[in-house]
């Protein structure tokens, strides 16, 4: 297909270089006051390269580097580079969590690039909520744009134990908890675990996105599996800033190759690579955000027909270096071609299927065959019922099986602090069999829905060797963890992932009437960000259950 090119005067940054106004000489004034002539921008694309990078943010520690490598491509292809901050997002250290602004993160995204002369944008992201931010900015705005992602970092290390990040920290958290380990291994543990630039190398929110990303078309092929440290990772940067030169010129804008197959092809890899249950909140943005009116029933509908077939933890065994050497994405995506959209276009102006053809697995180990699938449907699974009434969702992969049909006695915590204050308490009333119920942990009661999902396991319950329980939050859950937890908007007893439900047996005199005059609870913080996305969470509960109380 030929593609017809823009001419220079089309580029949008003309209407600020290319014009003789007083303002255009206001613009090319203080560009030469940077130390750029003419010669270095006229008629050629400007690229944005939306840095993240911050000294707080450890999975971005090596995006100064990585940002002038993408220069270094957009110089090479012709185009002038311009290197523009954005607000970084660092899941290790922002409380009460990134989710609270990872739509901020959005908004200043599409308004750098909308009000900068910017006529396309590299998106540099990688850690957690980065990546949906970075694209629900980019798909607002449509301008040619292309993620660069961060990559995951090497492999942890304690004595002969290879340790992955966020699995392995609630694992041997537990058994510090129950006594098996001391506070100096623990020690140890803590400088070993994470030993390179990078974000997670588990598949958590982090690796799912990015690998999410890749199969919507939003990344060169291979990008997302590459580790940050690997050279490769470098040559891949500038390869990023070559290509989103031609994409300017050939006017090549996400929603011209963001269709509904697209997301059948992101929600079907993140099946198959066991990803997180995050993935749903984010992609469903990301689709409405391109028109795409997507819902949890197509999660559901893929879940049932796609293998996991990535073993990698916190469902199987290995880690994302190993993903990686072992043929990484495109070779996953290769051996489910059947079940994706393969004429889907992607950002190098290819097919999905002409990107991911001739790839090959080398270890099956790592990449399974799916006659060896680990779990071989419903790697994530929809469930609903009195309980969640608009649908809670699990990781039945990462659960022990015998929680995935089970019912027990529910032991309610008002909020985190009254979780945090009785969960160890030798008096509390609670079994192997108990439901741990975190409430007031939302969008609106934590804010912002943090990932304290993962319940820690009751010290006493430690101690009888219990290591997993079935746990339901209205909270988002650590996504590398390993644990039979609910997500939820209501609260429960019972969950049957065969039969796809989550209920309460025995619904109490008057709890409907209690329900529908229930209230929120105050406000735990007061800000702008806290009260604007309560307005937005309000806004958009009112326009899908019109009046439903909502807390």
């Amino acid at each position: 297909m030929t593609v017809r090119r823009k001419q220079p005067e089309q580029l949008r940054s003309h209407r600020w270089y290319g014009v003789n106004d007083v303002r255009s000489f206001g613009h090319r004034s203080r560009t030469a006051q940077m130390g750029y002539s003419r010669a270095d921008y006229a008629g050629k694309p400007v690229i944005a390269i939306i840095n993240t990078w911050s000294d707080i943010n450890p999975c971005h520690s090596h995006f100064r580097q990585r940002a002038e490598e993408v220069k270094r491509g957009i110089w090479q292809a012709g185009g002038f580079p311009v290197e523009i901050p954005a607000i970084t997002l660092s899941e290790p250290f922002q409380k009460p969590t990134t989710m609270l602004y990872r739509n901020l993160l959005a908004m200043e995204t599409e308004e750098l690039l909308r009000s900068y002369p910017a006529d396309g944008a590299v998106l540099m992201g990688g850690c957690d909520k980065t990546t949906p931010g970075l694209l629900m900015g980019a798909i607002s705005m449509n301008m040619p744009a292309i993620y660069m992602p961060g990559g995951p970092m090497l492999r942890g290390n304690w004595r002969d134990q290879t340790l992955g990040s966020g699995s392995d920290v609630w694992k041997y958290w537990a058994e510090l908890r129950a006594g098996n380990i001391n506070e100096d291994q623990w020690q140890e543990i803590e400088n070993g675990i994470a030993r390179s630039p990078g974000h997670c190398m588990t598949m958590g929110t982090a690796s799912t996105m990015t690998s999410a990303s890749e199969a919507l078309g939003f990344t060169l092929p291979g990008a997302a599996s590459i580790p940050a440290a690997d050279s490769r990772h470098a040559r891949m940067a500038t390869e990023t800033g070559r290509r989103i030169v031609d994409m300017v010129w050939e006017d090549l804008k996400p929603r011209d190759f963001l269709k509904a197959a697209s997301f059948d092809n992101a929600i079907t890899a993140v099946l198959a690579i066991g990803g997180s249950t995050n993935a749903l909140v984010h992609l469903v943005a990301l689709a409405r955000r391109a028109g795409i009116p997507l819902t949890l029933n197509r999660f559901d509908e893929l879940s049932r027909t796609t293998p996991l077939i990535a073993n990698i933890r916190p469902a199987g065994k290995y880690l994302m270096e190993d993903f990686f050497y072992a043929g990484g994405l495109r070779a996953l995506l290769a051996t489910i071609g059947d079940k994706l959209a393969l004429d889907a276009r992607t950002v190098n102006g290819r097919t999905l299927g002409e990107n991911v053809s001739g790839a090959e697995v080398f270890n099956r180990e790592v990449i399974l065959p799916r006659d060896r699938a680990l779990v071989a449907s419903g790697s994530l699974a929809v469930l609903r019922g009195n309980l969640a009434p608009d649908g809670a969702v699990i990781k039945p992969a990462a659960a022990e099986p015998r929680l995935l049909k089970h019912s027990g006695p529910a032991l309610v915590f008002a909020d985190y602090n009254d979780m945090a204050a009785r969960i160890d308490d030798p008096a509390l009333d609670v079994t192997a069999d108990s439901v741990l119920v975190l409430k007031n942990a939302g969008p609106l009661g934590a804010p912002g829905m943090p990932e304290w999902g993962q319940l820690p396991i009751p010290k006493k319950i430690l101690a009888q060797g219990v290591r997993d329980m079935l746990r339901i939050s209205d909270a988002r859950m650590r996504a590398p963890c390993r644990a039979g937890i609910l997500r939820r908007r209501a609260t429960g007893f019972c969950a049957r992932r065969r039969r796809h439900r989550a209920r309460c047996r025995r619904t109490p005199p008057g709890a409907e009437d209690q329900r529908r005059r229930a209230r929120p609870p105050p406000r735990r913080v007061e800000n702008a960000a806290t009260a604007l996305r309560a307005r937005l969470w309000r806004v958009v509960s009112a326009a899908h259950h019109p009046g439903r109380s909502r807390l």
